[in-house]
């Protein structure tokens, strides 16, 4: 796997060999999804996996972490699923200067009412993007913990909930690191999957140059076609029927050995935690329901375990310096950890 991202799905006649099917009213979902990618196809060329990975995200109810050289379409991909999913979009620019009220909000004096009132900041949105978020200092990396975490901020003792859906899309650049702040491993564990956008293939940056002689503009993404396909409430919905999707004990097992696994390794410092263990499942139940199925395979599994496993994993230095990295352990222990029948 060179690309930590899940592959693209199947089409949507995609059958099982046995077990639970999905049935007439989640196919319709789920073809709403599988027309979403078609949707962002329109903008954005030559990043399937990346789309997928963020579809799956967003319906498991977590975060995502995009790494890639600019360049690539990290904030087009953001602005084109806001657009095709009818949502709210922020996005912050995170600078070293930037502080946590600027991301969460602040009480401000209303002299008309002689009190403080709570100003919401640009969290409250459906889906923030952080861009370039190891730009900005731990304390107010970290003020997006709670966000992330329990979907509130909390100022001055009091909680303020956050829209429904809401999703954190952090990009970094992965090959400029002077004035950056490495995300601590409690901020990565917080994130469902990290996925790296590789620069496209000749056929794929030739489509994408091709649009831009043809007019594209990234900025009106609405002239260029692109609608809205689903929404908040299917959103939800889906995400309701992926927490039904069948899980047998075996495969439960399967996942804790593999997260076990990490920890086990010579290279590795800090292996995957428990809630790593919880957020691979979550990943493999979506992954299934966007398949049409209504059970969990190894193969689930599999697919997304580099994307949601790599990134919780601590190397040792040695191994840094050897050249080994996280993705690798995680392909190792995926090849070597006894598959259940």
């Amino acid at each position: 796997m060179t690309n930590p991202a899940v592959p693209a799905p199947p089409p949507q006649s995609a059958t099982a060999p046995s077990g639970r099917m999905l049935n007439e009213d989640e196919q319709a979902l789920r073809a709403a999804f599988v027309a979403l990618r078609s949707e962002i196809s329109k903008a954005v060329v030559g990043q399937d996996s990346a789309v997928t990975g963020l579809i799956i995200s967003l319906i498991a109810g977590g975060h995502t972490l995009l790494e890639g050289v600019p360049g690539v379409a990290k904030t087009l991909l953001v602005r084109t699923l806001a657009t095709a999913l009818d949502l709210k979009m922020t996005r912050i620019q995170f600078t070293p200067d930037l502080m946590p009220a600027d991301v969460t909000g602040s009480l401000v004096w209303d002299s008309g009412k002689s009190a403080f009132e709570f100003r919401r900041g640009p969290v409250f949105t459906n889906l923030l993007l952080a861009d370039e978020i190891n730009r900005t200092p731990p304390k107010t990396q970290s003020s997006l913990l709670e966000a992330m975490e329990e979907h509130q901020v909390s100022v001055d003792g009091q909680s303020h909930r956050l829209d429904d859906p809401f999703m954190v899309i952090a990009t970094q650049n992965p090959v400029e690191y002077e004035g950056t702040y490495p995300l601590p491993e409690a901020q990565l564990d917080r994130f469902l999957m990290k996925i790296t956008l590789d620069l496209p293939p000749r056929d794929a940056e030739i489509a994408v140059v091709s649009k831009h002689q043809h007019g594209f503009n990234p900025l009106a993404l609405t002239q260029a076609g692109i609608t809205a396909v689903a929404g908040p409430e299917e959103i939800r919905t889906a995400r309701e029927h992926a927490q039904r999707i069948d899980v047998q004990p075996a495969i439960i097992e399967y996942i804790v050995d593999l997260v076990r696994a990490t920890r086990n390794s010579p290279s590795v410092r800090l292996g995957v935690s428990p809630r790593g263990a919880t957020a691979l499942l979550q990943a493999s139940k979506v992954w299934a329901f966007l398949q049409g199925r209504g059970f969990v395979t190894p193969d689930d599994v599999k697919g997304v375990a580099v994307p949601v496993l790599a990134h919780r994993i601590g190397m040792k230095a040695e191994a840094d310096l050897e050249g080994l990295t996280a993705q690798a352990i995680v392909e190792g222990i995926l090849s070597q950890v006894p598959v259940p029948r």
